[in-house]
């Protein structure tokens, strides 16, 4: 049955042959696309300076000395971790910077429960250690793109720091005196600044990734991309800042290390809750801003 001049299907197609619609249509395709006002509430940097790390670990150190119990139990999980890391460099030390790659990963999911403990006590609750190893199932998706993205870059790192390896040392992987001869030995100034190098800009991305993505995704469920843009956001607008909180963070768990990473039972557990408050001090909400 042929369609009338009044079917919605006529009016919609150009006629053939006519310029003026075949212009309009090739306009409307030129036209970029315009996406939709975000709803809800929208994250807004802070401004920051070089006290407020000072002050995320000492609010740290009071959710610490709040709830010591759960404190050693995460204290004494970092532990073993840091056991691990040890006996990988004792034996296969090409795949230290590896092992250290998936520490960094590990460890701020691991973190996530502190960051719970810290959450509750902002609101007045009682924190409890079984629902502090259970915050991530609320929201699992989301955790689980952001584990893929880090992930990957864990691959990339790994894989970066063996080519390192393979390059610069002819005769094969060395031992573990090898590695410690390649930091000392002037002659390896060369490898010693590309392997560092190379874990440097990993480690940077790693961190500017997940500096408050994780905190930000338990405390306002929200998704991966957004979490990681909203933590780039605080590194490009404070990169001073959040360098020097990335260093004090490492200097700190460093320092830990030594001797046999007993200082780890302590530190991760408070470098964890200081992480929330590093969060809740560089990220404010439109709802709470105004």
């Amino acid at each position: 049955m042929p369609l009338s001049s009044s079917s919605p299907t006529a009016l919609s197609e150009p006629v053939a042959g006519d310029p003026s619609a075949e212009k309009n249509a090739l306009l409307s395709m030129a036209e970029p696309y315009v996406p939709p006002p975000p709803e809800g509430p929208q994250a807004l940097i802070r401004p920051l300076g070089f006290a407020d790390p000072f002050r995320w670990l000492l609010r740290g150190w009071h959710d610490l000395i709040s709830h010591p119990g759960i404190a050693l139990f995460y204290g004494v999980t970092f532990w073993f971790m840091a056991q691990i890391l040890a006996t990988v460099f004792k034996h296969k030390p090409e795949y230290t910077l590896s092992m250290v790659s998936g520490c960094l990963l590990v460890g701020p999911f691991m973190a996530m429960g502190l960051y719970e403990v810290s959450r509750k006590r902002e609101r007045g609750e009682v924190p409890e250690l079984a629902t502090s190893l259970m915050c991530w199932d609320q929201h699992l998706r989301s955790m689980a793109m952001l584990v893929l993205v880090l992930m990957i870059l864990e691959l990339l790192w790994g894989r970066a720091s063996l080519v390192v390896f393979a390059v610069f040392f002819n005769t094969g992987m060395p031992s573990t005196t090898g590695v410690i001869e390649a930091v000392f030995n002037p002659q390896n100034v060369e490898f010693l600044l590309v392997y560092l190098g190379v874990g440097g800009v990993f480690a940077a991305l790693v961190y500017g990734l997940s500096v408050v993505s994780i905190p930000m995704i338990l405390d306002r469920d929200t998704d991966a991309i957004s979490a990681v843009l909203t933590s780039m956001r605080v590194v490009f607008a404070h990169p001073m800042v959040m360098l020097f909180w990335g260093l004090l963070l490492s200097l700190l768990v460093l320092g830990a290390l030594l001797p046999w990473a007993l200082g780890i039972v302590l530190m991760g557990p408070w470098l964890g809750h200081a992480s929330w408050h590093a969060y809740r001090g560089s990220v404010a909400w439109e709802e709470s801003a105004l």
